[in-house]
C-alpha cells in the first residue's frame, strides 16, 4: 500500500538551496513537512468518502466496509514518518503504518490491516482506493506547499541578512 510521490521540475528549488549552504537541509525539511501535512489532511478527507453498508457475511461476492470499519479508519491518526536524510535528499512517508490496534466486532485488529482491506480490497470486500485517490488529489497542493514554505524561509533569511 505504500504510495511514493516524486516531484520533477524542482531544479530551481535545488539551485536556490545550494546557495544556502548548511541551512539548506533544515529549509528543505520544513518544506517537506508542510507538503506532508497537506498530504495527511487529504488522506483524512478521502477516508470520509468511504462507502459503507451494514455488516454481513458473504459466501459469494463481496461487501462494502461496515460503518464500524469506516469509524476505525476515520479515528486513526494519519502519521508523518521521521525524515530520512541522505546527503542532499530528505524523504518521508505519510500513512497509517503505526496506527495501532482497534476493537472491531469484539476482536482486536491492527488498524493498518483494516485500512489495507478497504483500500486494496480482499476476496470478500470491494476495494476503495482512497489512499491512492488522496495521493493524486494532493500532489499539486503539496508541491505548492513545499515550494511556498521553502520560499518563505528563504525570504525570511534574506531579510535578516539585508
Amino acid at each position: 500500500m505504500p504510495i511514493t510521490m516524486q516531484y520533477d521540475g524542482m531544479k530551481e528549488i535545488s539551485d536556490m538551496l545550494k546557495d544556502m549552504g548548511g541551512k539548506a537541509e533544515a529549509i528543505a525539511s520544513k518544506g517537506l513537512y508542510e507538503g506532508a501535512g497537506v498530504m495527511a489532511n487529504e488522506i483524512k478527507k478521502q477516508a470520509g468518502t468511504i462507502r459503507t453498508e451494514d455488516f454481513h457475511y458473504t459466501v459469494f461476492g463481496t461487501r462494502l466496509p461496515s460503518p464500524e470499519e469506516k469509524a476505525v479508519v476515520e479515528a486513526a491518526g494519519v502519521g508523518i514518518a521521521k525524515f530520512a536524510k541522505n546527503g542532499s535528499e530528505v524523504n518521508t512517508s505519510v500513512g497509517y503504518r503505526n496506527a495501532g490496534y482497534a476493537a472491531l466486532a469484539g476482536k482486536t485488529k491492527p488498524i493498518p490491516q483494516i485500512i489495507n482491506a478497504i483500500n486494496s480490497g480482499t476476496s470478500f470486500m470491494k476495494k476503495q482506493p482512497f489512499v491512492r485517490q488522496a495521493a493524486a488529489a494532493a500532489k499539486a497542493p503539496s508541491e505548492s506547499a513545499i515550494i511556498s514554505a521553502i520560499q518563505a524561509q528563504v525570504d525570511e533569511m534574506n531579510k535578516t541578512t539585508t
